[in-house]
């Protein structure tokens, strides 16, 4: 029986795919039927989520986005256009606003921001996105909440839901849709580092009417977000985060 939410037959680019959510949104999308072509820095990673992809012909593409060299890497790797596109790669820095170096923004902001879209704008550019596909890009619930100490992940990923909005209009005329999911915390290596900085994780999921998710609840919703099902949005943000800003 067809299904709107099937992946069969699509190309996906899942960039982070070597850990956390980046890993599961790829083993998710191969699940449904998707041929994966997944990227990362840590080359060893990048295997072991290969071998945990359902079907054959998915490729693994080892690259630093923040270089032209890394992105032009990713860019020759792809020899037929895209159905979906997923940016999951980024990291999290804990600093006040007044002790914040320009190091460290400039750290955040280059692979958090200007790396998804410089791939993005490559990948448009080479004409490497199918017409009808979908771009997704993971923000998160920093975005939308204030929280001490993460002002510029915060920002960083804000930064990409504004961003979005505009790609959305700039593309629509091809029927390529462009989206944002914000899941709040959820159980995976960021969480986890996280807990080392902060000591236990135990009061803060008490916040959660539902608890922390998992990776698997976000690669579900990108999953929807990458198939027809979503073929009517373009240019939305879906928050996740388990009750946590209406508790």
């Amino acid at each position: 029986m067809s299904t709107p939410f099937s992946l069969e037959g699509k190309r996906i680019l899942v960039t982070g795919a070597s850990s956390g959510i980046g890993r599961q949104i790829a083993i998710s999308c191969s699940q449904m039927g998707a041929t994966v072509i997944g990227t990362g820095r840590d080359t060893s990673k990048l295997d072991e989520t290969l071998s945990l992809l359902s079907g054959a012909d998915h490729l693994m593409v080892p690259a630093d986005l923040t270089q032209a060299s890394g992105r032009d890497s990713v860019l020759a790797a792809i020899d037929n256009p895209l159905e979906g596109l997923v940016h999951c790669a980024g990291i999290s820095r804990l600093s006040p606003v007044r002790m914040m170096t320009e190091a460290h923004l400039l750290e955040i902001m280059a692979i958090n921001v200007n790396a998804p879209m410089l791939l993005t704008q490559g990948l448009l550019k080479k004409q490497k996105i199918q017409n009808g596909g979908s771009i997704l890009f993971i923000s998160s619930i920093a975005a939308h909440i204030g929280v001490p100490g993460v002002a510029g992940y915060s920002g960083s990923k804000a930064a990409l839901i504004a961003m979005m909005r505009c790609l959305a209009m700039e593309v629509v005329k091809k029927k390529i849709r462009v989206n944002c999911l914000s899941p709040a915390l959820v159980n995976s290596p960021l969480l986890e580092a996280t807990a080392e900085l902060v000591g236990s994780m135990e009061q803060e999921e008490k916040n959660y009417p539902l608890g922390f998710g998992g990776p698997e609840d976000v690669a579900n919703a990108s999953v929807f977000f990458l198939a027809g099902a979503s073929r009517w949005i373009t240019g939305a943000t879906l928050v996740m985060d388990g009750g946590l800003t209406i508790s």
